[in-house]
């Protein structure tokens, strides 16, 4: 039986604290009942880690009323939906089966339009292409009406244009140093930040600039500078511009990752949790974001719990990086778990499934996790010989170029090595000593190296203690 108000705190639990602040803000109830629920729901959909029930004793159609009143609020300000609006409007336009009633809505936004909003370009094409529908029907009136928008936001939308286009030589140069480390993007630093802030430019474009800074931030690691910006756009979301779940969402998921950088997992894992509210295109990435979090947390038996909820969505996202991303943490979750031989074998049958896919993305990740499983049931010999038969060694030190690279397949191959007696103690540590000197931005990595001193520490203890102490910096 379905308990009093389930559906309604179904409803609830699905909305994000931006809505709410955004509705919360707006809101003009004279009814205090209403404005008592509204607020209530609004705490709790900010602090996700605690409940309080809603008040049962209240009229049901109160709460039926509201969550009418919050779909319709939120309706209204969707860039997403408006933008689906605007695809109708054109393809109606297009085939001649444009009515009445919704020319009349499309007439009232153009005469209404005084802002420009995040599809901006989007809807002055489609003036563009209503006033030559108008014009060969010989309907003068309306046609003035979209003729006198074109004229005067022209130079706004030649501009919006030409900064759109310069968009993707700045993505160009900022792909290129996240991927492969071939060209330098800070040069795009000040005129992205230009971007962001002009309030004279549409919202698509500020916000494709504010995920390029974030490319920037993170490749430079200048993450104040970062969190500067979140701060400023976090102030936009509240008062409900530029509003969609879906940006919301891609806004959480990189806060989650900002977050990390600042070590400040409770906050990042809060954004995590919200960040998977909805399974769109991008949850996988958000579920391995998420999951990196609670295994730095220790929270181990929640990270895999997490990956099995999502398990069934990855086995149909599209995207092999995120694919791929989410087996190697699902093999991480049932390894801090100690389920060492499912992790092995499920890596084998990936292995043998997606054995392109995995070199072609991430295979650096994923065979980490994967030696690690055979290495915690002390297999050395099978550790050593998927080394050898995929030429992992070559592989890692073309890996060396990349900012994130870590010397795991390296440590784990030598200490299989030295447990099979194909290498002396001195010999592992002289290994592990020199491949920590040679990495790039030390201080950035010492948490990551703490890990994987910790990770093999069960199978050379002296050599980890002793490492450990001639360290310039605490890997502790």
């Amino acid at each position: 039986m379905r308990k009093k108000l389930q559906k309604f705190t179904e409803f609830a639990d699905s909305l994000l604290p931006h809505e709410t602040a955004y509705l919360l803000e707006t809101q003009q109830f004279e009814d205090e009942i209403k404005l008592g629920i509204l607020e209530r729901l609004n705490y709790n959909c900010t602090n996700i880690r605690q409940f309080t029930p809603y008040d049962k004793s209240i009229d049901k159609r109160k709460y039926s009323n509201l969550k009418n009143w919050v779909n319709e609020r939120l309706e209204a300000i969707d860039v997403d939906m408006r933008f689906d609006w605007m695809s109708q409007m054109e393809r109606q336009i297009m085939t001649d089966a444009i009515e009445p009633v919704e020319e009349k809505q499309l007439i009232k936004a153009i005469r209404d339009y005084e802002q420009l909003d995040f599809y901006f370009t989007k809807f002055y094409e489609l003036v563009q292409l209503y006033r030559q529908y108008l014009l060969i029907r010989m309907r003068y009136a309306h046609h003035r009406v979209a003729d006198d928008f074109l004229r005067k936001y022209r130079e706004r939308y030649d501009t919006c244009k030409e900064v759109f286009e310069r968009m993707h030589e700045a993505t160009t140069d900022i792909v290129g140093q996240y991927s492969e480390n071939s060209a330098q993007s800070m040069q795009w630093e000040g005129w992205l930040t230009e971007v962001f802030y002009d309030e004279h430019l549409d919202g698509l474009n500020r916000y494709l600039a504010l995920v390029r800074l974030t490319f920037i931030y993170f490749n430079y690691r200048q993450f104040d500078k970062l969190k500067e910006k979140y701060d400023y756009i976090d102030s936009l979301f509240r008062k409900g511009q530029y509003y969609s779940r879906r940006l919301l969402l891609n806004y959480y998921g990189n806060r989650v990752l900002l977050h990390t950088k600042f070590q400040d997992y409770d906050k990042a894992e809060y954004y995590g949790y919200l960040s998977v509210r909805d399974k769109n295109s991008d949850y996988i990435h958000y579920v391995n974001n998420l999951s990196a979090v609670l295994l730095r947390q220790k929270k181990y038996p929640e990270a895999l719990q997490l990956m099995r909820t999502a398990y069934p969505e990855m086995k149909h996202t599209p995207s092999f990086h995120n694919r791929i991303g989410f087996v190697a943490f699902y093999l991480k979750c049932l390894n801090h778990n100690q389920q060492y031989r499912n992790a092995e074998n499920y890596a084998e049958s990936f292995l043998q499934a997606y054995k392109k896919e995995v070199f072609e993305h991430r295979w650096h990740i994923f065979f980490s996790s994967y030696l690690e499983a055979m290495l915690r049931q002390e297999r050395y010999p099978k550790v050593l010989k998927v080394v050898r038969k995929y030429h992992l060694l070559d592989k890692e030190r073309q890996y060396q170029r990349n900012a994130n690279y870590l010397p795991t397949i390296l440590w784990y191959n030598a200490v299989a090595q030295y447990k099979e007696m194909l290498m002396e103690k001195d010999e592992l540590a002289e290994l592990i000593q020199t491949s920590i000197n040679s990495l790039d931005r030390i201080e950035d990595k010492q948490y990551q190296l703490s890990d994987l001193l910790e990770q093999i520490r069960p199978f050379v203890p002296g050599i980890v203690n002793r490492i450990q102490g001639k360290m310039p910096i605490s890997l502790g």
